[in-house]
């Protein structure tokens, strides 16, 4: 992602990216096998995941909702999902 996007609608193209991310980093966190089988493994996933959210968020930031951007800047994951909805996606 280069430059800096604005606009709603470039906003509502980049939600479902950061919801799939979301929520597949809370899905790692939930995988007790994974934990149990490879602890390195899941630390580096959610390190991976977390590092997308923050490139995602840095890209996107002055076109996010100040709440949105807060709860992501506070690494406040499971908050910023449920700010941005289910979406059914």
């Amino acid at each position: 992602m280069t430059g800096q996007p604005d606009g709603l609608h470039h906003v509502e193209e980049m939600i479902p990216k950061l919801r799939a991310l979301l929520r597949e980093r809370l899905g790692v966190i939930a995988d007790h096998a994974l934990r149990e089988r490879d602890p390195a493994a899941q630390l580096a996933r959610l390190g991976l995941l977390s590092g997308q959210i923050t490139a995602l968020h840095e890209t996107w930031r002055a076109s996010l909702p100040a709440r949105l951007s807060h709860f992501l800047d506070q690494a406040s994951f499971q908050k910023a999902l449920d700010f941005i909805g289910d979406g059914g996606d």
